[in-house]
């Protein structure tokens, strides 16, 4: 099969994990062996499951298998305000960058290709970012009867009129936290009046599959991570 695409540089990771990255869109009109992969110390590409062509066109150029994900759907229209949620402020960014550095090591920025520490790093800039409304819009807190945190879930509004779930994370799992930061994200979204909520996770994470499900989330679709 005749695939093309373009690259698209990924200037802000770049920067910040101190790598010359960019990202394989399928489309475009230049042919997979005539890009300038050559120019990039990393190169990513996401790509849907059922497209298994375009994905041994990738294996053939080079790209290696780095994890895959699932999507899924909720809808909004009958979620229920849940208790114990509030929005985070900045005095909670240095404990919830602490916590996502801590609880987010297992993702597709591993070894190989970035440092050890990367993972981390990353996810506890995101939160912070997702509490100053940066790229995430809005960070809601789950506490527990003490009135410390036992969770956080980071949400953004979309251009095609739904929300997504950023980060989502319980820190004594078995607690109900997770359940409660699902419902919290429902009503945020009804709120805003969306009415659908998407939420992604690694395939490799039965746990936060098994949440979404209880949960009434609808496996809507699965895709690829591959990195050269």
């Amino acid at each position: 099969m005749h695939v093309t695409a373009r690259i698209e540089p990924l200037n802000w990771e770049s920067e910040f994990f101190g790598l010359h990255c960019g990202r394989l869109l399928l489309e475009g009109d230049i042919a997979l062996a005539a890009l300038p992969m050559d120019d990039y110390q990393l190169i990513q590409a996401k790509v849907s499951a059922e497209r298994s062509a375009e994905l041994d066109a990738l294996g053939d150029v080079g790209f290696r298998l780095v994890e895959g994900e699932m999507d899924f759907a909720f809808s909004s229209d009958c979620a229920i305000r849940p208790d114990g949620i509030k929005i985070a402020r900045s005095e909670n960014i240095p404990a919830l960058s602490a916590v996502a550095g801590q609880l987010f090591v297992q993702s597709r920025f591993r070894q190989p290709w970035f440092k050890p520490e990367d993972s981390g790093r990353f996810y506890a800039r995101w939160i912070e970012n997702a509490v100053r409304g940066i790229y995430d819009h809005q960070c809601l807190l789950a506490l527990n009867e003490t009135g410390e945190i036992a969770g956080f879930v980071s949400l953004r509004r979309l251009d095609d009129g739904s929300a997504r779930v950023g980060l989502l994370a319980a820190l004594t799992p078995g607690q109900g936290t997770g359940k409660r930061l699902v419902s919290a994200a429902l009503d945020w979204a009804r709120a805003q009046r969306l009415t659908t909520l998407r939420v992604a996770t690694q395939i490799s994470n039965l746990a936060a599959m098994r949440l979404y499900t209880r949960c009434g989330g609808v496996p809507e679709s699965a895709a690829w991570w591959l990195y050269r």
